[in-house]
């Protein structure tokens, strides 16, 4: 009984085993369940690649990073507040409980301008300064607060097919020297209309700046981040001006340039180069293209195998020299050698001779 007791038992441990193997199967393993992404992080994306949140670019320990004002932030959330449906049950929360859950979570970092004091010539400090340092107090603020992102942005399409397009550019640059004259010419035609264009556009801004400095005693500056180093594609090619936020300069300083301007042109005007010397360096860089122009591997082929074929040619004529002098040495030595045996020959007939005169006058 107790055998079969303690059988009974087992087997109905047994099913029990195989019931819940059964249920549990039913349930999704761990791995497959789907990890659901955090809210904050897709809202903070979402207010990232919006338009009308105005953002800079500024270097944040020694890292270019992407950073807003507190007040463009609270002003953006108050304009679009479809945005807070992202966060679902949260969705009611205020702006600045938002701004501080984004800084908990490191999504932002709150940061302060390097320099706090304002420059000389200068009436406030820059509205969007270019380097920037974490602020001990990391808390939400909209007065005169700066927040940066600390994730990683998603690049867009064009640029993933752009960092391919480099190194095809660059080999491509390497393989000018090969190219066809007619290809040659269009690329340098472009690299110098190109060229020309930015030294006009950079010319014709310096000239409109120093005209309205010297006349009305204003700073404007078409294409004011033309030459900046911390600025986006975007901000590159803005046409406007900012806002002269400099003092307005004295008359005096105006009037001395002004009058270093004019004695500029006078001696530029005075030096200038006559029309032979014009003709003579444009003759000149003619020269230089054509060089450039013209080079072809097989010219330069051709010619390293005329040069090695001169100088086998006078190899092998220093070869026939050298060979021709030994002959002539060698003749020269036996002419010389048969000479000496001519008159080593004739001494000794002439000292027999002699011998044989004085033994006739002793015998008589």
């Amino acid at each position: 009984m107790k055998k079969s007791g303690g059988g009974g038992g087992a087997a109905g441990d047994k099913k029990r085993g195989r019931r819940s193997y059964g249920d549990s199967s039913t349930d999704i393993p761990p791995r497959k369940q789907a990890v659901k992404k955090d809210v904050f992080q897709i809202f903070a994306e979402k207010v990232r690649d919006h338009k009308d949140l105005e953002s800079r670019w500024a270097v944040l320990q020694e890292t270019r990073v992407e950073y807003f004002r507190g007040k463009d932030f609270v002003s953006f959330l108050r304009n679009h507040a479809e945005l807070k449906d992202l966060l679902e049950s949260d969705k009611s929360l205020e702006v600045e409980d938002i701004a501080n859950i984004l800084l908990k979570k490191n999504l932002i970092v709150r940061c302060d301008r390097v320099v706090k004091i304002v420059r000389p010539g200068k009436r406030k400090l820059s509205t969007w300064p270019a380097h920037l340092e974490i602020f001990a107090d990391q808390g939400f603020s909209d007065n005169d607060a700066f927040f940066a992102w600390t994730f990683v942005n998603r690049r867009p399409l064009w640029q993933t097919l752009l960092s391919f397009c480099w190194p095809v550019l660059t080999l491509a640059i390497c393989l000018f020297p090969v190219y066809p004259h007619q290809v040659k010419l269009y690329i340098l035609y472009f690299c110098a209309g190109v060229l020309l264009l930015i030294l006009c556009l950079l010319s014709l801004r310096a000239l409109v700046f120093g005209t309205l400095w010297i006349v009305l005693g204003k700073r404007v500056w078409f294409f004011p981040n033309i030459l900046a180093e911390e600025a986006t594609l975007k901000e590159l090619f803005q046409f406007w001006p900012k806002k002269d936020e400099d003092e307005r300069p004295k008359w005096t300083a105006r009037l001395f340039f002004a009058v270093v301007g004019v004695l500029v042109i006078l001696l530029l005007r005075h030096h200038a180069p006559d029309e032979a010397a014009r003709a003579r360096y444009q003759r000149r860089v003619y020269n230089i293209i054509d060089d450039v122009l013209e080079w072809d591997p097989r010219l330069a082929l051709s010619g390293m195998m005329e040069k090695q074929s001169e100088v086998n040619v006078t190899d092998s004529m220093n070869n026939v020299s050298g060979g021709s002098d030994v002959g002539v040495t060698e003749k020269t030595a036996q002419h010389e050698y048969t000479e000496e045996e001519v008159i080593s020959d004739q001494y000794e007939e002439g000292e027999e001779i002699g011998n044989v005169g004085r033994d006739a006058d002793q015998q008589n």
